[in-house]
């Protein structure tokens, strides 16, 4: 009875295995996403200046 009582007043409070597959495979595609972006040598250039005018400025 007390079973009862808590699965009906909790409703779909989980996801299911189809949302993980969902949910992974999104997280994936935005992790390859970042990854081309880093990696893109306008990003590189850009990460470089911006560690060169740091370390200008702290010595």
């Amino acid at each position: 009875m007390a079973v009862r009582r808590w699965s009906s007043t909790c409703g779909d409070r989980g996801m299911s295995t189809a949302e993980y597959a969902v949910g992974t495979i999104a997280a994936a595609a935005f992790a390859a996403v970042l990854f081309k972006i880093v990696t893109s040598s306008q990003v590189k250039s850009l990460l470089l200046q911006i560690i060169e005018r740091a370390l200008k400025l702290a010595a």
